[in-house]
């Protein structure tokens, strides 16, 4: 019920102009949330790359509502591209594709994703296709496929969300061609007609589609990450689950797959102790880590995934 709710309020216009006015939202936010600038998301990144660890910067933003909002937001990104490159830090970039136009117009937001890809090939770097709710899974494949077949734009990757029951078979489809997969468990609220509604029962789904990912890894020889740090390996494993953790760790162990060839992603802000302690034992370790002034959405997310953080921001509402 609670998580249920949290949801709802992400998308509740009224409640993210209420919210946002408020100073002490910002600072419960910040735990989470880079920064509002494209610099501070640099900053960022340079501490964790000084750890070890690799990075996907985000620019905060989704569901735009005309085109000249998703050209600016296709600007954006392009411009956070050339800013990686110029300060030589190990991260990619991750976009949503309603961010670009696709709620606006699919043939639009085609043309933005295009333009961003082909900029981030020319700069040697890698763009994270991320799966939104279940309106849009259908069109966000079709155009992930549209992209390496039609356009020979292989320097990109996709989402599966392990509570949805079609995921298992998106998952068998896309290793045919070694897709970089990030799996997580999803953050929306969608019916038990389409999503598993128990806990156990994603979790479960989380460990089959993960053991999938890297048996196909290591059958078919997928790529593991790049040396730069830019393009992570076809598994990538986002979970701050330690059993889902120590599963993947295990048959990592056991099955003699190279840790090069598996990625665990994790949150800015996050279980900073488990992205430190599987950087210190030889996996790639890549944090997800947002800026932008559109932190609202993103973040009372991430207290409908753990209400236990919901303290976090009540404490700092009590905080004189």
């Amino acid at each position: 019920m609670l998580r249920s709710f949290l949801i709802y309020l992400s998308k509740a216009g009224w409640a993210r102009n209420m919210v946002t006015r408020w100073a002490f939202a910002w600072r419960a936010a910040s735990r989470f949330v880079a920064g509002d600038k494209l610099e501070d998301g640099i900053r960022a990144v340079q501490r964790l790359n000084a750890l070890g660890i690799n990075a996907t910067l985000d620019h905060l933003g989704e569901h735009t509502t005309n085109s000249d909002e998703a050209y600016q937001s296709t600007e954006d990104i392009l411009e956070a591209l050339e800013a990686i490159s110029k300060a030589g830090v190990r991260s990619n970039f991750s976009i949503k594709l309603t961010q670009i136009g696709l709620a606006v117009d699919q043939g639009l937001c085609e043309e933005n994703l295009i333009k961003i890809l082909k900029r981030a090939k020319g700069l040697g770097n890698f763009v994270r296709i991320d799966m939104e709710d279940s309106p849009w899974v259908d069109a966000t494949l079709d155009l992930y496929h549209k992209m390496r077949v039609e356009h020979g734009l292989d320097n990109t990757g996709v989402v599966i969300q392990s509570y949805l029951y079609r995921s298992e078979g998106d998952v068998r489809q896309l290793n045919q061609d070694c897709t970089r997969i990030r799996l997580c468990k999803g953050a929306y609220k969608e019916p038990p007609e389409i999503a598993y509604p128990k806990k156990g029962d994603v979790d479960a789904s989380y460990d089959r589609l993960a053991r999938l990912m890297m048996e196909n890894s290591l059958q078919a020889g997928c790529p593991q990450v790049s040396e730069d740090g830019l393009f992570p390996p076809t598994p990538a494993l986002a979970t701050h689950d330690p059993r889902r953790v120590d599963y993947a760790v295990e048959y990592v162990q056991q099955s003699g797959l190279p840790k090069k060839s598996v990625e665990f992603q994790m949150l800015y802000g996050i279980r900073r102790d488990l992205q430190e302690n599987l950087a210190k034992q030889g996996f790639p370790v890549r944090v997800y880590v947002p800026y932008g002034t559109q932190w609202y959405a993103y973040y009372v997310r991430r207290l409908a995934e753990r209400p236990a953080n919901l303290w976090f921001f009540i404490s700092n509402f009590l905080r004189p």
